[in-house]
């Protein structure tokens, strides 16, 4: 297949539902989690739960950076651009997260904060090339996909000699995460999910490589196929997992073969590994604080570090109470289980982050699903 109409091809869908319903034995369940957050939308979108039988779940993950990124981190990027007189510079996604006290970056700049989208780290360092004399700030997020971007443009800045240019860096780490849903919970009031296997993180897998989650999934007895993002890679993905859970095996497979390899991006790790360290904890929404879950900048890029440069609140919030955001990013809950979504809860007026970002799972309920009956873990 070289083309993306072939990766959406109905009759190859129907020829791989057909395969799958075949392999699934009757008499038992598998509880499948897709990692990533484009794997979420491409399954709602194009209805893929609907071509599979109904002894086969899909889970939806924690693999949405915006989604992952707590209230007490939304507030030290607001406390930020309120009280520093920086230029605070963001993805579109990360303005509307709710923070505490009905705070967000976008209500931010209605009080003043100058705070601008940009499109990629470079636009962030192009501004403050072109403003010597204002502070920016690069809030950046994201897993391993995004880290080298960020990265590079650090060792730009250190070699250019900027003095008004850093970064505030919530970079988080894909194998801790799947570590933490696959070991017991920190609360027991708030268990994971049971999952049988993995959808692996198509992107994340070019840089970090397919390698790393052997050792990994091998201490949990669970398999993983890193898969694509169109829906022909995702069915496919899904009959490779029922082959190895068939088999009983406990194995990492690549679907997405045409751009991950099991080595990843040597050049990529190389340049993460020279900017970033790996902070001691970090706190993830729904899933706690983890234990070498998240970069900071290494202690010879400590000026171009906002969170040493300026002083900023450190604490630990709560979600609202109304929102299911923490269930649903552990799995032990579907979007639709939620009793605000689409009605307090909309993409125009989010009280989670689920809701607000492009990639989080109920946004993509709410844009493709809402007509459709929730096939969760439980049924």
């Amino acid at each position: 297949m070289r083309y993306l109409d072939e990766f959406r091809d109905g009759a190859i869908a129907r020829s791989l539902a057909t395969q799958i319903a075949e392999r699934a034995q009757p008499d038992r369940s598998y509880r499948l989690m897709e990692f990533c957050g484009g794997h979420t939308h491409t399954i709602s979108r194009y209805d893929l739960e609907g071509l599979l039988p109904a002894n086969v779940t899909l889970i939806h993950g924690p693999g949405c950076p915006v989604c992952i990124l707590p209230v007490g981190r939304v507030d030290q990027a607001v406390a930020l651009s309120l009280s520093h007189e920086v230029i605070l510079c963001c993805y579109g996604d990360v303005m509307r997260v709710p923070g505490s006290d009905d705070t967000s970056l976008i209500k931010a700049r209605s009080h003043g904060a100058d705070v601008r989208i940009v499109y990629s780290s470079t636009d962030a360092l192009a501004l403050a090339q072109s403003m010597p004399d204002r502070q920016v700030v690069f809030l950046a997020i994201g897993f391993e996909t995004t880290a080298p971007a960020t990265a590079a443009v650090v060792l730009r800045a250190e070699a250019l000699g900027l003095t008004n240019f850093s970064v505030l860096c919530y970079h988080v780490l894909t194998p801790p995460a799947l570590d933490a849903l696959l070991g017991p919970p920190a609360d027991p009031a708030r268990p994971m999910a049971e999952i049988d296997g993995f959808i692996g993180p198509g992107h994340v897998s070019t840089v970090i490589g397919a390698e790393i989650y052997r050792a990994l999934l091998d201490r949990h007895d669970k398999p993983m196929v890193v898969s694509g993002f169109e829906p022909i890679d995702i069915l496919q993905s899904v009959a490779m997992l029922l082959d190895l859970l068939n088999d009983d095996r406990s194995e990492v497979a690549i679907q997405y073969r045409r751009v991950v390899t099991w080595a990843g991006n040597r050049k990529a790790q190389d340049m993460l590994a020279k900017v970033f360290a790996v902070r001691d904890a970090f706190e993830w929404r729904g899933l706690g604080s983890l234990p070498d879950s998240a970069y900071r900048l290494a202690d010879r890029f400590a000026h171009l570090d906002a969170e040493r440069r300026f002083p900023l609140p450190q604490h630990t919030v709560a979600d609202n109470p109304a929102c299911e955001c923490p269930d649903i990013l552990r799995g032990t809950k579907h979007p639709l289980d939620c009793r605000i979504f689409g009605t307090a809860c909309t993409p125009e007026t989010p009280v989670g982050a689920c809701m607000v970002s492009s990639e989080g799972a109920c946004a993509a309920y709410y844009t493709y699903g809402r007509g459709r009956e929730a096939r969760t873990a439980a049924q």
